[in-house]
Parts: C-alpha cells; structure tokens; sequence
C-alpha cells in the first residue's frame, strides 16, 4: 500500500483550514483593516513583530508595505521590530529577552499606531509584553494568533485568531491574512 503524498495531506489540510479561517475571523479581521486604514490616514504608521518564522512575517508584511504589493503607489508606514541587530542585541543583553518589543514600542510607537503581534501559540512573553507596552501608550494592540489565542485575549484588540493547532498551518494563515491585509489598505487608500 503506497504512502499518501506529503504534498496532498498538506495541500488537504491547508484547504481545510484556510475554510475554516475565513469562517472564523471575518469581523476581527475586518476591525484590524478599519483601523489600520484609519491609522495611517491619520499619519500614523503599522509595527509589526514576532519570533521566528513570525518574525519573517513581521518583516515581509512591514515590506510590502513601505515599497509595493500589488501595485506601484505612495510608501506605507510599516516596521519590522525584528530586523535592528544592534538594538534586538543590546535590549536582549541589557534588558532582557521578554523586553525586545516592548522597549522598541515604548522608544518608537506613538499613540494612533497600530501594534501587531504575531504568534502562533499567543503565549510568547516579549509579544505579550510589547503588546502590554503598545496600549499603555495609546497604540491600537493587534495579533494574530492561533489555537485558543493563549494569553492574549483581553490583551490584543482586534485578536484574529486561526483555528488551528498546527504551527504550520497556523504560519500559512498569518502570511494569507497579512497579504489580505496589505491588499485591503491599498484598496482602501485608494492606491490600487
């Protein structure tokens, strides 16, 4: 008896949650696009971060934002706290790990923006605390989670949540989710 592909099991799983992500995040996703169109109406601008394969995320989505994504168009403000070396160093020596978005947040964020945290689990300590330190200082606080949201609900508004266990999958929805997201602020603003 051969095998099922890796390919097919993964394809069918992803169709399978890519259904259920849309059925599940319609109005929180909705939310975060208002006000993010919003925010950068208003001069302000969108700060992304996460670990890991979220902290790639983080950076392509801060990209397709400052240069382009479907179309050629006035730059988005958009940054990724996950690619300054010397200050992911500095703050993970002097101040600790846990530190790393919040002191980013608390030095660069002002009050209009719009954090977005990103975790597939939602119980990364530095997303929590950099989310913490976004509301305190009058930013919108966003993630995108997985599972049950773990530690973030009550802490992140608008929490889009993909309803998945799989890290995997999880990591696919966020990508999908974030290019939606870039699409909706283009058509929104008028710029595709």
């Amino acid at each position: 008896m051969a095998a099922e592909s890796p390919l097919a099991g993964e394809i069918d799983e992803h169709l399978s949650v890519a259904r259920a992500t849309l059925a599940a995040v319609q109005e929180p996703f909705d939310r975060l696009l208002g006000l993010s169109v919003e925010a950068i109406r208003d001069g302000h601008k969108l700060l992304f971060f996460g670990n890991g394969g979220s902290a790639a995320d983080a950076q392509h989505l801060a990209t397709e934002l400052t240069v382009r994504f479907e179309r050629d168009r006035a730059p988005i403000a958009a940054l990724a706290l996950t690619t300054d070396s010397s200050a992911l160093t500095a703050i993970g020596n002097d101040l600790g790990f846990d530190s790393l978005f919040a002191r980013q947040i608390e030095a660069l964020g002002k009050p209009g923006d719009v954090a977005i945290g990103i975790t597939t689990s939602g119980r990364s300590r530095n997303v929590i605390l950099g989310l913490e330190a976004a509301r305190a200082g009058g930013l919108v606080a966003a993630a995108f989670a997985g599972r049950d949201g773990g530690d973030l609900p009550g802490i992140a508004d608008p929490l889009v949540i993909v309803p998945s266990n799989v890290t995997s999958r999880i990591q696919e929805m966020h990508i999908t989710l974030g290019h939606a997201l870039c699409l909706g602020l283009e058509r929104a603003l008028g710029m595709a």
